[in-house]
């Protein structure tokens, strides 16, 4: 019998062909990965609730978690991570050096670091905004009411710039205060060299919420001055990668709307649902048009969870707000997988 051939079943099978040759090769991160035998991933690790040793010396934070669910996607296992702690000055160059394979470091999807630095943001796993915190005995409640203040910042964020702006937008007057990494910014402000210290409102509150009892001595401003959306970032020219890091946080988040965690990602095993099926592994080829086992998704859920277990495990005393996902009035928005 002869099979009639369309346009469509040739499109088909070219489709098929590329995918599966696309699927043979890894890109040179990925590559370099798996011959290493772990993922490099470049991080501040100074900040609570995003990178931050705890008593034991294991990173905590969403930022980590970030890092290790794109390890157990890739590899197989959240443990294969490499911590690179850098400063803000270093952050950028050591990606572009290849120093690191992907940067979780508070860093602000901007313009000029997309289009100038080499750098490809694969995606945002935190809506926040600049803003100052003082002492309650400094009796300050708005931004505007800063005139003439010390300001603790980083140097080499883009706190600094925001700062400026902000201050001469409303014909204002500061003195900077400026540092090569947060921990000292903090030690100063808390010694009194600073009247407020800026930085993002998420950096802020777990600063505060560090200090124990001793945080409601603390006050962090309402207003917001700036956008800062933080995110994931890789080098430019290696699509493959993009797409594996971009995907793992989608991943994450997809599992938020469909009710699968850690806990109960098994009883989703050959789900009634194609869609979900395909997401786990269970069905269609979707990891290894990644270059990745089918089970990649499923192996970032169950070991390291979906995004709110994330959040809620490393965010402490700050609402999550815009930081919800789509189905609940949130910024989080995972496209679909099919």
């Amino acid at each position: 019998m002869l099979m009639k051939w369309t346009k469509g079943s040739l499109l088909g099978l070219v489709l098929l062909a590329a995918t599966s040759a696309f699927a043979m090769e890894d890109g040179p991160t990925l590559a370099a990965i798996k011959a290493r035998g772990h993922l490099k991933c470049g991080t501040f690790g100074s900040i609570p609730g995003f990178s931050l040793p705890d008593s034991r010396g294991v990173m905590r934070g969403i930022e980590a978690d970030a890092c290790r669910a794109v390890a157990a996607a890739v590899l197989g296992d959240p443990g294969k991570v490499k911590f690179v702690l850098l400063t803000a000055q270093q952050r950028l160059p050591a990606l572009q050096a290849g120093e690191v394979d992907i940067l979780q470091a508070n860093l602000t999807w901007t313009f000029s670091r997309e289009a100038r630095a080499g750098l490809s943001f694969a995606s945002i796993y935190y809506y926040d905004g600049q803003t100052f915190i003082v002492k309650k005995e400094l009796g300050v409640s708005r931004a505007t009411e800063l005139d003439g203040a010390s300001v603790c910042f980083t140097q080499g964020s883009s706190t600094e710039l925001t700062v400026q702006q902000y201050f001469a937008k409303n014909k204002l007057s500061y003195t900077p205060v400026v540092f090569a990494d947060v921990a000292k910014a903090r030690k100063a402000f808390l010694a009194d060299r600073c009247d407020t210290m800026a930085g993002d409102g998420s950096s802020l509150a777990g600063f505060k919420a560090s200090r124990g009892a001793a945080g409601v001595e603390l006050v962090i401003l309402s207003e917001r001055i700036s956008k800062e959306p933080y995110g994931g970032a890789v080098r430019k020219g290696d699509s493959q990668w993009f797409d594996i890091v971009r995907w793992t946080h989608f991943a994450l988040i997809n599992a938020e709307a469909l009710g699968i965690t850690s806990k109960n990602i098994d009883a989703f095993k050959n789900h009634t649902d194609a869609n979900v099926r395909r997401f786990l592994g269970d069905e269609g080829t979707f990891g290894e048009s990644l270059g990745l086992s089918s089970k990649w998704a499923y192996r970032a859920i169950k070991t390291v969870g979906n995004f709110a277990e994330i959040w809620d495990r490393n965010i402490v005393n700050v609402e999550r707000g815009i930081n919800r996902i789509w189905t609940e009035g949130g910024l989080q928005y995972s496209p679909p997988f099919r």
